[in-house]
């Protein structure tokens, strides 16, 4: 299937289904699918974001439709175009034609108000300054008293963000899954494949081999396949690990290892193990927490002390990481 057929099918579900919602007050796509070339074949390991205005919030997820693996999330309402031209997100999303249903015209009138300013240097460097802060955000933001998935989810994606801050300055899609594989295609095309190692490190995965990173992923699919089919509507992210999730969480992370990108696929195995960990728990289960230790052991992560080293190491590395993204925007 093609970008652009998977995008009319999105837009089919939003008129069909999203319309539908409490409060609703249009859609619009997100992700990379509203960034790639409408002609390229959307991946197996690719699925399709739309964000729904809804109010009140509904909680909906990944789910396939007519052949496409859709993600939907929702937001109550969208603010300004100054306020969208600082969210890194949503600016990534608005200075395209994103948008999927405008029931009003407003979000429409936002589109053109962001493609046109969306490359401005302030709101650039606006835009990384929030990454900046998502970084520090999270990394301060551990709770020693959490579980440890929580833990663990909090030290990486502060740890993660930080590629975002490079994606962002760049002018490019800050990606959540392929972030690390992104970033460092951003920084080859500026002869800076030394700061990818830079922030490999600081994950803690620069030395690892595709033997080491296979076995992981071999421990992590057992734990996916164990947790897919486990019920827990409690948990925000229970679709995420579900058969029909599979081809973007294992899959994907295969794709990338045989690319020769083994260090770029770990960022998001450890998300989805601790993500198979958590919604086993909601549902009162436990169990395959000795291959998640054996990775954050690779990764020099396996404590409380250990992951509050590394964050101080990230937020060390934060003047760095800004003086790279000058060189980019």
């Amino acid at each position: 299937m093609r970008i652009d057929q998977a995008r009319q099918l999105a837009r089919r579900w939003v008129a069909e289904a999203g319309a539908g919602l409490p409060g609703f007050g249009g859609a619009f796509l997100t992700g990379s699918a509203l960034w790639a070339d409408g002609d390229a074949e959307l991946p197996p390991s690719s699925d399709v974001d739309v964000t729904v205005i809804a109010d009140p919030p509904v909680s909906i997820g990944k789910f396939m439709y007519e052949g496409v693996l859709l993600e939907v999330s929702s937001l109550p309402g969208i603010g300004s175009a100054d306020e969208v031209l600082g969210d890194y997100h949503l600016a990534g999303s608005f200075h395209l034609p994103c948008v999927l249903a405008d029931p009003t015209g407003r979000l429409t009138e936002l589109q053109r108000a962001v493609a046109r300013d969306f490359a401005a240097r302030p709101w650039v460097l606006a835009r990384c300054t929030a990454a900046m802060d998502r970084v520090r955000g999270w990394i301060t933001g551990v709770d020693a008293a959490a579980p440890l998935p929580g833990q663990v989810t909090s030290w990486l994606f502060g740890t993660g963000v930080t590629t975002h801050v490079l994606l962002v300055a760049g002018l490019r899609n800050p990606t959540v899954r392929k972030r690390y594989a992104a970033v460092r295609e951003l920084l080859a095309e500026h002869g800076r494949l030394d700061y990818h190692e830079v922030l490999l490190d600081l994950l803690g995965c620069a030395e690892l081999s595709p033997e080491r990173v296979e076995r992981h992923l071999t421990a992590l699919e057992t734990a996916f396949d164990a947790a897919a089919p486990v019920r827990a509507p409690s948990y925000r992210f229970a679709s995420d690990i579900t058969e029909v999730s599979r081809p973007v969480a294992i899959d994907g992370s295969r794709e990338l290892i045989r690319r020769g990108l083994h260090r770029e696929a770990v960022f998001w195995m450890v998300a989805t193990y601790a993500r198979c960990l958590t919604k086993r728990a909601a549902a009162g289960l436990s169990g395959y927490e000795d291959g998640f230790m054996e990775l954050l052991g690779d990764l020099d992560a396996a404590t409380t002390a250990d992951r509050r080293r590394r964050g101080d190491r990230v937020l060390s590395a934060l003047p760095g990481l800004w003086r790279t993204a000058l060189t980019l925007c």
